[in-house]
This record gives structure tokens, sequence and C-alpha cells, in this order.
């Protein structure tokens, strides 16, 4: 792995590395190190939110993204929709709205938010641009950073900031081309902006300055992948490569300037390709935190896709992403309800902790090995007790009608962990 010695300059908080340390079952020196060299990013704490790390060692996170639209922008729904994702166990959120009163909006919920909060400032810039200054095109580069700004001040954890969207990697994408062009809304205003101006993409040509904005603050950076493929045809292309080759410089100056980075990868790759990309973009991008929209393993399942996304962000965490951006079924599709955001949470989630059995990490094996003795004990409450949605465990036991202290009702009196097997061996079956 490439030295990262440039992350030395990395701020540590002792408390939130002590607090993580114990809740990962880590040693907090080990921690600390990899805090100081930038494998693990610590976002959240200071008083906002309780403290989250991502990273090298540590459990994979799950991210909900929620919102406004334009079309619906009912901030009471997005706040139940804000619980319904921390009740089914999400790490983090992500405020994208883009309908109604933004400053408000985000400020309801960060005050709802015990964890770490996450935005896209760009968003504003194109809501607020045509009142402003009549276009996207007249819009000068400093709004781009006041957004930015705002963001910080309003007491977000994480921006995330599309900044290597720059007139090269676009060029490359031109010159390839695409099934589905730009599919990120981040990338496609940066784009839009660089095309109409001329100018090359002020994230990227201020990048020191924005920098400076999230020091100050205490914000962390991801760095996102504006130019990820939305299709799996367009997966591993030379302009998701060309992106994340500029991702990775940005990466280092990041932790040279001391504000935590970790960095955004693919929302669509067929399954093949899944394991070569996490491999690329850590070493492009120096053992970075690697955080993935899925990514979806087809592009056939509309109505399904936090089951495509599942299917992906196992795998990608698997061969070493960190933080799963969860996808609902209605990905594509429509602003998702109450019921997307439980199912898309739950899918992930079930992702990350497979993944987790591969790598190893502290505790996620004995968890497995507790529910497998909760099931041979025929001990349902227990069963509840561990499952990712203890509520769907007990409401199908009631539906059923079964005991609680007898088998389910698929299998009644022949289930087999009744049935007198190696009845000369009590011990035998364990």
């Amino acid at each position: 792995m490439q030295d990262t010695s440039t992350s030395r300059h990395q701020p540590l908080d002792s408390a939130a590395i002590e607090q993580i340390a114990a809740e990962e079952q880590v040693d907090p020196s080990l921690l600390a190190e990899r805090v100081r060299d930038g494998s693990v990013v610590i976002t959240g704490g200071s008083g906002r939110s309780r403290p989250m790390g991502i990273g090298k060692g540590l459990r994979t996170k799950v991210n909900t993204n929620l919102g406004t639209s334009p079309d619906a922008s009912c901030l009471e729904t997005e706040l139940r929709k804000l619980r319904v994702a921390i009740d089914a166990g999400t790490d983090s959120v992500m405020d994208l709205s883009l309908g109604g009163d933004l400053h408000e909006i985000r400020g309801a919920i960060r005050e709802a938010c015990d964890v770490p909060l996450g935005t896209v400032p760009l968003y504003e810039v194109t809501v607020e641009a045509p009142d402003r200054f009549g276009s996207i095109a007249e819009t000068p580069a400093s709004f781009f950073l006041e957004a930015v700004e705002r963001h910080c001040a309003d007491g977000v954890d994480f921006v995330t900031l599309h900044c290597g969207v720059t007139k090269m990697s676009l060029e490359r994408l031109w010159r390839e081309g695409r099934t589905t062009g730009i599919v990120s809304r981040g990338g496609s205003i940066i784009a839009h902006w660089v095309e109409l101006t001329g100018g090359e993409n002020p994230l990227y040509e201020r990048y020191d300055e924005v920098l400076d904005i999230l020091r100050r603050h205490g914000v962390a950076i991801s760095i996102g992948d504006g130019l990820r493929p939305g299709a799996g045809a367009d997966a591993s292309d030379r302009a998701q490569v060309a992106e994340t080759i500029i991702i990775g410089e940005l990466v280092d100056r990041a932790r040279e300037a001391g504000v935590p980075a970790f960095v955004e990868g693919p929302g669509h790759m067929p399954l093949d390709q899944i394991a070569a990309n996490v491999i690329l973009q850590k070493r492009l991008c120096h053992d970075a935190p690697f955080y993935v929209l899925g990514p979806l393993v087809t592009d056939i399942a509309p109505g399904y896709d936090h089951i495509t996304g599942a299917i992906g962000g196992a795998l990608c965490a698997a061969a070493g992403a960190d933080f799963l951006c969860d996808v609902t079924p209605a990905e594509h599709l429509a602003l998702p309800t109450e019921q997307d955001i439980m199912d898309g949470v739950i899918a992930s989630r079930i992702a990350a902790h497979a993944a987790d059995l591969v790598k190893g990490v502290p505790g996620a094996a004995d968890w497995d090995r507790r529910m497998s003795a909760a099931r041979k004990a025929l001990d349902w409450d227990q069963m509840a007790a561990l499952a990712l949605n203890p509520e769907k465990v007990r409401a199908a036991r009631e539906a059923a009608g079964t005991p609680e202290h007898q088998a389910c009702s698929m299998c009644g009196r022949f289930c087999s962990m009744k049935v007198p097997l190696f009845s000369g061996r009590p011990d035998a079956c364990g």
C-alpha cells in the first residue's frame, strides 16, 4: 500500500476514539493510528451526534438517504422517515432535500438526528441559483463555496462534494460515450456549469479554500463520484477511472490539510467487476474509506433495487468497501416511503453484516452463533431480540398463531430441531 504519511495532521478526538474502540472491540491505539494515516475516518461527535468510525478493521456502516423533492416537500414526512431509518439501525443519514425551505428542513433534521448527518451543498446551489442569478450559467464560483460554508455552519457532520468532475474527466466521458451519461445529480450540476461557462469546477479549482472551510467547522469530506456509472454497461469506463485518479490526489490534499476524507464509489456494476474496482479504488486513493451506493448488479429490477443493491453491497464490502449507502425499492421510481426506507436500511444492514463475517470484524460471527443457538433451543424471544428487525419476527409468529414454545407453522411437529435423532448419542447434535 502507498505511503500515507501525509495524513499526520489529521485531528484526533481521544474521547471519540475511546468510545468507538469500545463499541467496535478494537485496540484504541491501533484505531488512533488508522485515523492518523487516513484509513479510518471519524465523523460525528462534538455534541452534534454520536461519533461514527468508517474504515479499516471496523464494522461496515450503512447510510440512509432521505429528503424532500420539488414535487413532495413535506418536512413532517421526512422526519418520520428519519425516525424509521434510525429505529431500523442506520449508522448515518444524508439529507438530499431539493424542495421547500432547505435551510429550515436541514435544521429540523439536524435537531432530530442523533447519528452523523451528511448533505450535498451543490443541491442548494442549483435550487437557489435561478432566483439569485437568473441561471446556473450566471452563478459565480464563489456561490458554490458559500453553500459549503452554510451547510457546515448548520452543524452537518460530513458533506459530499463532487470535486473530481473536472474538464479533464469530463473530456474522457464525452470521448468515450455512455449508455446513461451522468447519473449523479451533483455531477450533472458541475458538468452543466463547466459546459456553459467554460470554467473549471469551482470545487476543484478552489479546493484549498473548500478544505479550509471544512477544517474550521470540523466537517469531513465525502468526495463524490460525480461520474459514477448509472448502468452496468458503463461500469469501469475511462471517465470513472479518470475521476477516481483525481479523487485520489484530492484525498492526499485533504489529509495534508487535516480534513478527514472518504471516497464515494460506483452505483451500477456487474458482479465480476466489483472486487477489482475496490482494489483499484483503495490503491489510487491510498486506502481511504470507500463508500458505495449499492452497487446495483443488474439494471432490470426496478421495485426490487434494495435487493440488487444488497447483493452488490455484500460483495463490495467483502472485498474491502467500508460504508454502504442503502438503496430502497423506490430507487429509479419515486420518492421513498417510510416502508421503503425500512426495507432499504434492513437490506443494506444484511449486506454489511454478511461482509463483516468475511472480514472477521469483531463480534460479527458471535452474533450469528447466538442466533443459531436460539434457533436450536426454539427460543423465539431470543431470536427476535437478535434479529435485525425484531418486530417482523414477532409479527410473523403472531400471524401464524403458533404458541411461543412450539416450532414454526411451516414444519410444526416435524421440526428438525425436535426430531429425536441420535437417541443413543444425546450430545451428538451439540
